[in-house]
């Protein structure tokens, strides 16, 4: 029999100042013993100390461990340094909870995730970004068996982080035609709940697009619960398939070939716009929301040349080919990348 198990945190955490809850929550959470936090050199200050102190005076020994990038490297750092914790606290931004979450996972201890920015939908799901030598891997990971997301700390990062977050979020819109066009013509397997949930983030974002401004609490709140959902939803599927589709492909290709490639959920964002196009939707509807949350919609925006939007564009279907879409086994011309991109506008 096919059985599916399905992991989801335990406990959500969000508002104003809930970073001071830090120990009460793990206490509540029956969580024993000593806690490692994982923050980066800037996100320590902004975050990890209040994290550290909170857990502190409820009794707990602390250790802390830094790190620079979610590298191979890093992850190997955090799991020799857990000894005898029972959990890890990953403070920060992306790279500080992918490292986190797969060094926990890895020494089969439990991690809460307690990000400082909402850039991105790792914060929630079982899945971990890590850097290699040829850009970036997705790596399996267990989800955080909690959250603890103080929007007034989220609220204060660059804007750019959330506005990303936006673009992660509204290019789940393309990932769900790309898992609907393989379920139609490979059979692959397919969650009505899951992309239900994904889909309603989307367009709950994209309706509030007016009320995501910079330094605004309420606005980070209704990202991070998005980004949350989106996650959630990844769990729910067993596969990143509800919020990783052919814009995701076009992502990564960037990361590999561009020399400064942007932020993830920008390049997820510009790429739902040509993705949406070529799946015949309203890619100017998918344009219009990113100005308006003041996410970049052109290359220009980014600080990226146009010769690497259409080598990405070519190369997309390359990047993780066991996931079809609608890039389809053989991806576009260098001609069709080309007049994709000029007629979108991103170039």
């Amino acid at each position: 029999m096919d059985f599916q198990k399905i992991q989801l945190p335990r406990e959500i955490h969000t508002g104003e100042g809930v970073i001071e809850e830090t120990g009460a929550i793990c206490k509540d959470l029956r969580i024993s013993g000593k806690v490692l936090v994982v923050t980066g050199h800037h996100t320590l200050k902004v975050a990890g100390e209040k994290a550290i102190k909170s857990l502190q005076d409820e009794g707990f020994e602390v250790e802390n461990i830094t790190i620079e990038k979610a590298s191979k490297d890093a992850v190997i750092e955090v799991q020799d340094g857990i000894g005898s914790a029972s959990i890890v606290l990953g403070v920060g931004g992306g790279k500080v909870i992918d490292v986190a979450k797969l060094a926990s996972t890895r020494s089969g201890i439990h991690f809460i995730s307690v990000p400082t920015a909402a850039s991105h939908d790792g914060i929630a799901s079982p899945r971990a970004s890590i850097k290699n030598e040829g850009g970036s891997v997705s790596l399996k990971a267990k989800p955080p068996l909690g959250i603890i997301a103080d929007t007034s700390i989220i609220s204060k990062a660059p804007f750019r982080l959330l506005a990303a977050g936006c673009g992660d979020i509204i290019s789940n819109y393309t990932a769900i035609l790309d898992w609907q066009l393989s379920h139609r013509l490979l059979n692959e397997y397919y969650s009505d709940s899951a992309s239900a949930l994904s889909l309603m983030t989307a367009k709950m974002t994209m309706k509030s697009a007016d009320a995501i401004k910079e330094g605004l609490a309420e606005s980070a709140g209704l990202v991070v619960k998005a980004l949350i959902s989106s996650g959630i939803a990844i769990s729910i599927a067993g596969t990143s398939r509800p919020a990783s589709g052919s814009e995701h492909k076009f992502s990564h290709a960037l990361d590999i070939v561009a020399p400064k490639p942007a932020l993830h959920g920008e390049q997820c964002g510009l790429g739902t716009i040509m993705m949406m196009y070529l799946h015949g939707g309203d890619w100017k509807f998918i344009r219009d929301t990113l100005k308006t949350i003041k996410a970049p919609t052109t290359a220009h925006e980014m600080g990226i040349k146009p010769e690497y939007i259409i080598e990405a564009l070519t190369k997309a279907h390359t990047i993780r080919k066991e996931r079809y879409t609608i890039l389809g086994d053989r991806g576009l011309t260098e001609e069709s990348a080309e007049a994709l991109a000029v007629t979108t506008g991103v170039i």
